[in-house]
């Protein structure tokens, strides 16, 4: 496992909790942060012991309170500033799509940047103090990471305008109303009950898990049809794994299956 500046990484069953660690800007992303999730992703997607990911904020104030303005500051073109775009939400991009499931153990301010990488969770839990916004537009200028496509997707077109137009944050029990958050909890509980479901969903099966989380993904990216005839399609793929055969046999014979992602 690699060594990294700005995140802290703590094991368990089945699980790997990774905190973005810059709590003196509030977990601000700049792009050695950046860089560091990118080598993590390949670090997580190569480790079979891993099966659940969690990422969290260092400190009690922020999960990521957005990008780091003072390097934004300094970026003098369009053409530069498109480049880091995209180098950002590739990053995301690889979150999102991850084949082992994400939860986003949200524990303060989530805005921007933060927001947006919030949004790449499978599983969104928060603290009673998080907060989301898309705040950009007091900066002149718009989201960059993703937060224009994947907030209209979680909170629909208008609410989503509403928000990115007027930078207004919304408070963790609006959140879960909108179905954007799943869960809330107190602040000191948050991580115990992040790590709580990550232990559980570590026990289900791997493959299983990762066709299902493709078929959502793409699914709502097609029509209805297409989209269950691609659930068929990975219904199947699931039946030629060794954990579908020990899952059924360890209903039948009523005890807990022990899958191994095969």
């Amino acid at each position: 496992m690699n060594t990294w500046n700005h995140l802290l990484v703590e094991q368990g069953e089945g699980w790997v909790l990774i905190t973005l660690a810059r709590p003196k800007v509030l977990n601000a992303l700049n792009q050695e942060l950046l860089q560091e999730l990118d080598e993590a992703i390949t670090w997580i997607e190569q480790n079979e012991e891993v099966r659940v990911v969690i990422f969290t904020g260092a400190g009690d104030k922020a999960f990521v309170a957005g990008a780091d303005i003072s390097e934004l500051r300094s970026i003098p073109t369009a053409v530069q500033a498109e480049e880091l775009a995209l180098f950002g939400q590739n990053i995301f991009n690889r979150i999102e799509n991850l084949p082992k499931p994400v939860i986003m153990a949200i524990n303060g301010f989530a805005l921007g940047g933060g927001c947006e990488l919030a949004m790449c969770g499978d599983i969104l839990l928060a603290s009673e103090q998080a907060k989301f916004g898309q705040p950009e537009v007091n900066l002149g200028v718009i989201p960059g990471y993703g937060g224009t496509q994947r907030l209209a997707r979680a909170v629909g077109k208008n609410l989503a305008k509403y928000l990115c137009m007027t930078g207004e944050f919304l408070s963790a029990s609006e959140a879960k109303e909108l179905g954007l958050v799943q869960k809330v909890y107190p602040s000191d509980a948050l991580i115990t009950e992040a790590k709580k479901l990550a232990g559980k969903i570590a026990k289900k099966a791997p493959v299983a898990l990762k066709l299902m989380k493709k078929a959502i993904h793409q699914g709502l990216d097609v029509d209805l049809q297409t989209g269950l005839k691609m659930e068929a399609v990975y219904f199947g793929l699931a039946f030629e794994t060794k954990d579908r055969i020990e899952g059924m046999d360890a209903f039948l014979q009523k005890r807990k299956p022990k899958f191994e992602g095969k």
